[in-house]
């Protein structure tokens, strides 16, 4: 999960301490020296997660963690695929509840139970296959400034209404993990086809649709649109760098909220699977869950992991709106197909549903 205020000074933090993170580079391994190459998405990095967790592991094990970042999450997997017969990873973090159908699909995952999976809620357990085993979650929110926004949309239906003309900045679900959350919360809540009918009608209210999060953020920080597809998180988050009441608030809409269950899972074919899974089991350890909700702004998967008191102002559903698994499995390479069709190709929403036959 993320944010911007503080990027600059964990940046320049992160840089000159912690030098084999950063985005992919040319550098060799020294023979001597036993090396874990973790995929991960952009801000487990830029937000501070891996410099207050991984050189106790490194420490730990007498080795170097070699953290590459590919962007967002949907953009982490499809390297992983697009690397599927020479893998150069060894474990991946961020694959989710949303992406796991397409993981397992794809064969890029090796399933493994670690041996403290105990301390995770059996809710939380979103592959009873172990492919990929939780480490956070949250809410997907649309967030505002409440200096800037007076009457936020509370709605779905409300998001649709005319004066939020070209207000919303949204990801899209085909390389953003938090666009495909936000598309499945859509038919979480009208159904299929009835998901299609909506965005048709959310078309003239969006203002761009970004590959990821980050540059999502970016633009909703300097204020291009009021409107962004975030986390429920981001109260918390404008409470810790303003040290005050938060000034973002985040809407989980009334029809009901759908979480994001963040994952770390082994790669099939992994150079050093034994210190794989031991990084998996750290990562589920008490010692790095307690740094999860001040760095990447999520809820720790660990259920002993206290909270910073500034999670109060972090938003919480009333109800949840989820999809089977499995419905997800069988339908997903459609969905995001038909919603190309719709928010890339121009095609209508009749068009596409008679196209189905």
């Amino acid at each position: 999960m993320k944010k911007a205020a503080l990027l600059l000074s964990l940046m320049l933090l992160i840089v000159p301490v912690f030098g084999c993170i950063g985005k992919e580079t040319s550098e060799t391994e020294s023979p001597k020296e036993q090396e874990l190459v973790v995929y991960t998405y952009d801000s487990f990095v830029s937000w501070g997660l891996a410099n207050a967790t991984i050189p106790k592991f490194e420490e730990k094990y007498g080795v170097k963690v070699k953290l590459i970042t590919l962007g967002d999450a949907g953009e982490v997997l499809n390297r992983l695929i697009l690397e599927k017969d020479n893998p150069r990873a060894d474990v991946v973090i961020g694959i989710d509840n949303n992406l796991i159908a397409k993981a397992i699909e794809s064969g890029v995952l090796e399933p493994f139970k670690p041996s403290n999976i105990d301390v995770v809620p059996q809710e939380l357990i979103f592959d009873p296959t172990y492919h990929v085993v939780p480490f956070d979650y949250g809410f997907i929110a649309v967030v505002y400034r409440k200096d800037e926004v007076k009457n936020p949309p509370q709605s779905f239906e409300d998001l649709l209404k005319p004066e939020w003309s070209k207000s919303l900045i949204v990801e899209d679900p085909r390389t953003s993990s938090t666009g495909a959350a936000f598309l499945l919360w859509t038919i979480a809540v009208y159904g299929d086809p009835g998901y299609l009918y909506f965005w048709e009608k959310l078309k003239p209210n969006i203002y761009t649709i970004t590959k990821g999060w980050d540059s999502g953020w970016e633009m909703w920080d300097k204020g291009e649109a009021p409107l962004f597809v975030s986390y429920a998180t981001d109260p918390a988050y404008s409470a810790y760098a303003g040290g005050k009441e938060p000034n973002i608030g985040a809407i989980i809409f009334k029809e009901g909220g759908y979480p994001q269950i963040e994952g770390i899972g082994l790669v099939k074919g992994a150079k050093h699977k034994e210190l794989a899974q031991k990084f998996i089991e750290f990562v589920l350890s008490e010692e790095f869950q307690k740094e999860i909700p001040l760095t990447n702004w999520m809820f720790p998967a660990n259920k002993n992991a206290p909270l910073p008191e500034v999670f109060k102002y972090a938003v919480k559903p009333d109800k949840i709106v989820t999809l089977d698994p499995k419905e997800i499995e069988k339908n997903y390479s459609r969905w995001l197909e038909e919603w190309t069709k719709l928010m890339v190709e121009g095609k209508s929403a009749d068009e596409i549903v008679k196209e189905r036959g």
